[in-house]
């Protein structure tokens, strides 16, 4: 094992122990602090992304890739926002549930406590530094970051901006510690440090997410990975339909909660389809239609034939693939047969489909005449997540605070023995 693990992981368990029992007044006092070292040092943390940015350009990263990673005063503004938010919100730890009283006399509940260490291995976007150690922090883990090597100088200047936060209000500054090492052969040993590491949580494609699957001995947290769907059911409010995929698609295509894949019912496809086409043509939004829809489509100088792959293709990017289908069963099996469980869509004007819709599909979030870009920790009023989780163990959809926490049981008793 890599001597710097060793030595990461060393001071991670023991930040955690002190974090563990760490009162909700400090915790909060380091988040605000770590938002104020964020603003305060604006200049460097731009001036390493730049850096960033112009290694990416020379070594021809593509462009959702380099949008992921550009970092600017808005952005920073939007990020030092977010970690006020995680300060804001109750804190999960020591939380009381299922408390009851046996007929023995013993008293007994459930106590939400943190999980320890996390681990999360992510790629191009160095605001998942902040996301990770603020709510890390507020549940009162310890975390080892490991960055992508496009983002190495970004996220050093921003846990730099964590740790001087931290060293501010009495937090350990090993609370959160950034891997500095770039050799992959130290990812593999991430995924295998038991002995310091109780979570891993792997952010980034599907090569990096089947990688920790496979090589993991720890539990691992996999995700964000989204083929998002929408269906445009019969009788759907044009009124809701174009404004919906338009914000699905365009307001921010390189990532994980964009449409990919618009289906729409045979029905509406020949009076809907050209307004929803001509409302994408703004964004220069390219549609790869199956052949109904590039028929309704002809002529429309974006509209082009559907490849084997493009129902199956998180795009990333100004593309979408379109569908026409005959009915809500076609477009359920649809989803049923294409979907990376993530985020789908129904915009409909019919409750009953509705219901069916969020009862058949089986993904982290369902939603009704909404768009899927709601899926995301700080719109679902968590502040931001650690990761969007496709599982069904042990969490599901944004991981935040109480996705970061276990239990113990508690047991107050009085002298009182099994018989």
């Amino acid at each position: 094992m890599f001597a710097e693990l060793i030595e990461l992981g060393e001071n991670a368990r023991r930040a955690a122990v002190k974090l563990r029992t760490l009162n909700t007044d400090t915790k909060n006092r380091a988040l605000l602090a770590i938002a104020e070292a964020i603003l305060e040092r604006q200049g460097e943390i731009l001036a390493a992304n730049a850096l960033d940015l112009e290694a990416g350009r020379a070594a021809g990263v593509s462009a959702p890739l380099m949008e992921r990673l550009e970092l600017n005063p808005a952005r920073l503004q939007g990020i030092a926002a977010d970690v006020r938010s995680v300060a804001a919100l109750p804190d999960p730890v020591g939380e009381v549930f299922d408390a009851r009283a046996l007929p023995n006399g013993l008293r007994i509940h459930k106590r939400r406590v943190p999980l320890g260490v996390i681990g999360v291995i992510y790629e191009s976007r160095p605001n998942v530094t902040v996301d990770i150690a603020t709510l890390c922090l507020k549940s009162g883990n310890a975390a080892i970051l490991r960055g992508g090597k496009e983002a190495a100088h970004s996220n050093r200047a921003l846990a730099e901006a964590v740790r001087a936060g931290c060293v501010a209000a009495g937090v350990p500054a090993e609370a959160v510690q950034l891997v500095q090492s770039q050799d992959r052969a130290l990812v593999k040993d991430m995924l295998t440090a038991s002995q310091y590491i109780d979570m891993i949580i792997p952010r980034g494609g599907q090569a990096l997410q089947q990688f920790a699957v496979e090589n993991a001995t720890i539990p691992v947290i996999t995700g964000g990975i989204g083929i998002c769907h929408a269906y445009v059911d019969a009788g759907a409010d044009p009124q809701k339909a174009v404004p919906i995929i338009f914000n699905g698609k365009v307001q921010r295509p390189t990532v994980c909660n964009a449409l990919d894949v618009l289906l729409i019912h045979a029905a509406v496809a020949g009076e809907l389809l050209p307004p929803i086409a001509a409302d994408l043509a703004r964004a220069k939004v390219e549609l790869r239609c199956d052949p109904r829809a590039l028929a309704i489509l002809q002529g429309h100088p974006l509209a082009r034939p559907a490849g084997p792959e493009d129902f199956d293709t998180e795009f990333l990017a100004l593309v979408l693939a379109v569908k026409v289908v005959d009915s809500l069963d076609e477009a359920l099996m649809h989803i049923h047969q294409h979907s990376t469980h993530h985020s789908d869509v129904i915009i409909t004007e019919n409750y009953t489909h509705a219901m069916r819709f969020l009862d058949e599909v089986d993904s982290a979030a369902v939603f009704v005449n909404a768009s899927t870009r709601f899926n995301d920790g700080a719109q679902f009023g968590l502040g931001a997540e650690v990761a969007i989780s496709t599982q069904r163990l042990h969490a599901r959809g944004p991981m935040a605070l109480r996705e970061l926490t276990t239990y113990k049981w508690v047991v107050m008793g009085d002298g009182q023995i099994r018989p």
